[in-house]
């Protein structure tokens, strides 16, 4: 296990986790979401490839509708 910042709190991940593990893990898999890693954005493209590492500071934001 190792301790990332998600979303402003600490959060924690089993190690060699992705993006799209994480994703994955917090339930939002093909949901309209955009991911940065300390303050990076992280094209959905590379969610696979994108490894986390220790203390990373990690903002998923999810797009919601409405009107």
């Amino acid at each position: 296990m190792m301790e990332i910042e998600l979303n402003g709190a600490a959060h924690q991940v089993d190690a060699n986790l992705n993006v799209e593990g994480l994703i994955a893990t917090l339930s939002l898999t093909g949901k309209a979401v955009a991911v940065a890693i300390n303050r990076e954005i992280v094209p959905r493209t590379q969610w696979q490839q994108r490894q986390l590492q220790p203390a990373d500071r990690v903002d998923v934001v999810r797009a919601i509708g409405g009107g």
